[in-house]
């Protein structure tokens, strides 16, 4: 019989693919850009619509520094946002925030919201690891030795 039986695989001629052919290249991570964030830092929303309130809070809840609200009542909480439970309507959602003033947790709802201010500095402004490495670098090229990763403090 001449050719291949049926079945029978030429082993010399298959390329079997690697279990990690998909992965991957860690090389290529390592210079991966980190991520953006926006500058909110002194942002006073305009909180017109719910869909309005809702960005704004969802931005809030990101943010790394402490927001003030005002409620519809006219009384102000400044604190940082920690947790937020978004509902069908602002009147089932609200947000968490610790005040700045008090170690007690506070709930308020969507509904209660008149307006928002990103009152607090953004602790991790210009911390990224691009920001380290820039000036990891221009120590180096000034010819400092020693240099090590040290945090900054959070003040």
């Amino acid at each position: 019989m001449t050719g291949k039986a049926a079945g029978h695989i030429d082993h010399a001629s298959a390329q079997a693919t690697p279990p990690h052919a998909g992965a991957l290249n860690p090389d290529a991570l390592e210079v991966a850009p980190g991520t953006q964030h926006e500058q909110l830092e002194g942002w006073i929303p305009q909180l017109a619509s719910a869909e309005e309130i809702r960005v704004a809070l969802e931005k809030a809840f990101d943010y790394r520094g402490d927001v003030t609200i005002t409620r519809k009542d006219g009384s102000k909480i400044e604190g940082y946002l920690f947790d937020r439970r978004t509902g069908r309507t602002l009147a089932e959602s609200s947000v968490r925030l610790y005040p700045k003033d008090s170690n007690q947790k506070l709930s308020i709802s969507y509904a209660d919201i008149a307006a928002l201010a990103f009152t607090g500095r953004d602790t991790a402004a210009g911390k990224s690891w691009e920001a380290w490495m820039k000036k990891y670098a221009e120590k180096k090229a000034a010819g400092e030795k020693n240099i090590a990763l040290k945090p900054e403090p959070l003040d």
